[in-house]
């Protein structure tokens, strides 16, 4: 992976940390928005420097969590009215857009 300048994180954590409550987004969609070319480096910026972020509005493109995180993620969804369904957000309906 190339080289992450400190511009392109703060991208990042400002793009997640506007994700409103009750609304998901995912790695790819927060590359796009950075314009970052993978949502690979998302994922690398939100594990090393996202634990101040609401990091659980993060998600998969397939709409489900972090194997590893999957039950503590869930439940911050669902305590925002994010409702999945068989442990996947359905991003039609919950999907935030920038």
């Amino acid at each position: 992976m190339a080289a992450v300048t400190e511009e392109q994180v703060e991208t990042v954590r400002g793009l997640v940390a506007s994700v409103p409550p009750g609304r998901v987004t995912t790695y790819g969609d927060i590359a796009d928005a950075a314009g970052l070319s993978s949502p690979r480096i998302v994922g690398w910026i939100m594990r090393t420097d996202s634990s101040d972020l609401p990091w659980h509005r993060v998600i998969a493109a397939s709409g489900r969590p972090a194997v590893h995180l999957a039950t503590r993620q869930l439940e911050r969804l669902r305590a925002e009215g994010v409702l999945a369904v068989d442990g996947r957000v359905p991003l039609r309906e919950y999907r935030h857009t920038f």
